[in-house]
Parts: C-alpha cells; structure tokens; sequence
C-alpha cells in the first residue's frame, strides 16, 4: 500500500488531519478535566438553593466576570430551551486520529507498521491485526465493565493495568516498537471515545427525557456514565503519553519498551490522582512526588539497562573499540547511501516521502555520528531503517551498530 498517494499529497493530509486532532484532542480533553474539577469542586449550597433542588454549587473568575456554576439534584424547576451537550469533541478527536492511522500506519505500512523479526511481515496482514488489535481490545474494556467488578474501584484498576500491559507485550510482537505505542495509545482512546457513544451519551439521554417527563430517572445508568468519564479523566495523561512517545526512539528502542510504557502510564494516571483529590479538598502531596520519583526510577533503569540488541551479537562498545576503529569511513559511507539516504535525503527517493523524518539528513559517515543519540538505539532496535526496503543484513546492521558505539 506504500506509494499509493502523492508524497506532498501525504504530506499535506498528515499536516490537516493532525493539526485537526490535536486542535480536537484539546477541546475534549479541556472539557473533560474541567468537568471533573467542576463536579469534584461542588459544595453543599444554601438551604434556598438546596429548596430549589440544587445539588452543589461554586464560584469562579474567569474572562472578566463571576460566574455562579449550580448542579441540581435532578432538573430545575423549569428545563432550559437550549442544553449544551458535549460529544463531539471526543468522536472528532477520535475520528481525526483514526483518519491519522490510516495515513500514516496503514497507507505506509511497509515503512511504519511493519516491525523488523516481529511475527507480522506482511503490510497487508499487519494492517488486519491493527484493526483487530483495536476492536479486540475495546470488546475487551467493554466485556470489562459488565462484570461484577466494574462495582470495586480498586480491582477495576488492576484489571485494566493488566489487560494494558497484555496488549503492550502483544503490541510490540506484532508491530514496530513505535507503532506499538501508538496502538496501545489508540487502543485506549478508543475506549474512552467509546465511553462517551456507548456509555455516557445514552445515559444522558434517558436522563433528560425522564426528568422532561417528570418521571424518576434511572440512577444507576447515570452512575455508570459517572464511571465511565471517571474512567476517562484516568486514562487521558496515558494516552497523551503514547501518542508522543513516537517522536522519542530512546523508548520504543528500549529492551523492556512495552513495560516502560506501562510504567510511566501508571505514574501518569497516579499523578492524576492527586489533582482529584485535591478537587475534593483532600492535598496529598506525596501521591505527585511519588508519581514523579516512578518516572525518575524508571528513567534510571532504563539508563543502566541495555538497549534492545536482538538485531545484533553479543558484546559491549568498549569490547570491540579496537575493532570498530579499523572500519573505514568508505564502508560507513556506502551502507549509509544504500540504506538510509532513500529517505534521510535532501531529496528523498524513497515514495512516501517528500522530505526527510524530522527533517534528518543522513548521507554521510559524519552526518550519521552527528545523529548518535538518535540512531543508534534505533539502529539496535531494528526499527531503522524504516521498512529495511533495502533489506539490511544483520552483519550490515552489526558493522554499523559496532562504528557508531566508537563514536
């Protein structure tokens, strides 16, 4: 499927669509963090309101005026003409990412989907398991939350931490280490666009007519919506997380990259915590300097850990220092014009590209050494060259690996 559309073409619906969803994303995750605080920060009202059927009240400063936010109960005396409902963020943010995926991971699976020695080496069925990985794991929250222990907060938690490091593990063997990521990432999107279609919207539709007709509404369905957004508000710092990460290879690089991804989640998701719990009165600073310090920990271990080095033999940089000193510059140069300059080029020739990743320029022996940080846990990953269109052997890999250490 790689080369079907125009390079500036792809080039030009990346940037809209990208643009669109990050633009999207803000909106839903503005109004949903907002809610949160809003509903965390209500307090008992006066007696007069409370007679009113006002549930909770507050007050704010924003924009130049005061605002007087009320919940009620159930409705107010009289409903309003015009009600403000909040859907489209979460499915244009959804739809736009979606719309993304297809760009970037299914049109140019070849490049970007496909993972060197992962299980999936064909485009074509790498583009399946993508689809299946996301329906699989949505099916999955959904059965999830239909079980008795959707009612257990605690053990909710676990459940989903181990349905998300399962799909971490499965992610990186049948994708690249970036586009594990980002599957992982999607995945979990997927649930929460999923919460507001399945879960929150129809609720609050049953909701409103109830209470129109002055009939009593169904409290549990409510509750479970509740639920459901909380259950977003968790998952939103996650997902931001890996939808990020692919600018970063020293992660997706990393031996133990699925569990990195699900560590850091977790201490994102616990650093949230801490911002609920303030919203309600409650300040524990140690939950954000316990969510900070997990990062750090993880950050070091991965420091002292080696990067991924299936690809390649044995053996430490300093080990082979005298050896890799011997190698010419004009082998480096050669493997680097065959391998990395059809898309690390001022020009690319490679189709699907019409300019170079990041803006990375890589046609020579030194332009290669200026981009260490960078390529050489990308290089020992597998995960360059992007597609190995040109099918790098692993004593090719091994020779430039050896090279760079010594740089």
């Amino acid at each position: 499927m790689d080369g079907l559309i125009n390079p500036l073409v792809l080039e030009w619906l990346n940037l809209a669509f990208r643009w669109f969803h990050v633009v999207a994303g803000i909106a839903w995750i503005g109004a949903s963090f907002y809610f949160i605080w809003l509903d965390l920060s209500l307090r008992t009202p006066p007696q007069w309101k409370t007679d009113q059927g006002v549930k909770g009240d507050l007050w704010a400063i924003h924009g130049g005026g005061i605002y007087e936010v009320a919940k009620y109960q159930l409705r107010p005396p009289e409903m309003p003409v015009k009600l403000h409902w909040f859907k489209w963020e979460a499915y244009s943010t959804w739809l736009s990412g979606t719309g993304l995926l297809i760009l970037m991971y299914y049109l140019q699976a070849q490049t970007y989907l496909v993972g060197h020695n992962t299980l999936i080496q064909s485009s074509g069925l790498a583009v399946v398991a993508s689809i299946a990985f996301i329906l699989g794991g949505q099916l999955v929250y959904e059965l999830l939350l239909r079980t008795p222990l959707v009612k257990r907060g605690l053990v909710i938690a676990v459940a989903l931490l181990v349905i998300i490091s399962l799909a971490s593990y499965i992610a990186h063997q049948l994708f690249s280490a970036r586009a594990a990521y980002l599957h992982v990432g999607a995945m979990i999107a997927t649930w929460m666009a999923g919460n507001v279609f399945w879960g929150i919207m129809p609720a609050q539709r049953k909701f409103v007519a109830a209470v129109s007709n002055n009939e009593a509404p169904d409290t549990c369905a409510m509750a479970f919506a509740k639920l459901r957004s909380t259950h977003n508000n968790y998952l939103t710092l996650p997902v931001i997380f890996c939808m990020l990460s692919n600018h970063y290879s020293f992660l997706y690089s990393h031996a133990y990259s699925w569990l990195v991804l699900v560590g850091i989640g977790v201490c994102l998701a616990w650093g949230r915590h801490f911002f609920n719990l303030k919203h309600l009165g409650y300040v524990k600073p140690i939950i954000l300097v316990t969510s900070l310090l997990g990062i750090i920990v993880i950050a070091v271990l991965m420091s002292i850990t080696s990067t991924n080095t299936s690809a390649v033999g044995g053996g430490s940089a300093i080990q082979k220092t005298a050896e890799t000193a011997s190698i010419e510059t004009a082998k480096i140069t050669q493997l680097i014009q065959v391998h990395c300059t059809n898309c690390h080029a001022a020009t690319p020739s490679q189709p699907g590209f019409a300019a170079a990743p990041a803006g990375l320029i890589i046609d020579s022996a030194t332009g290669l050494a200026v981009q260490k940080i960078r390529a050489l846990p990308a290089l020992q990953s597998g995960y360059m060259p992007l597609g190995n269109f040109h099918q790098m052997t692993e004593l090719e890999r091994k020779t430039l690996i050896d090279w760079l250490s010594a740089q």
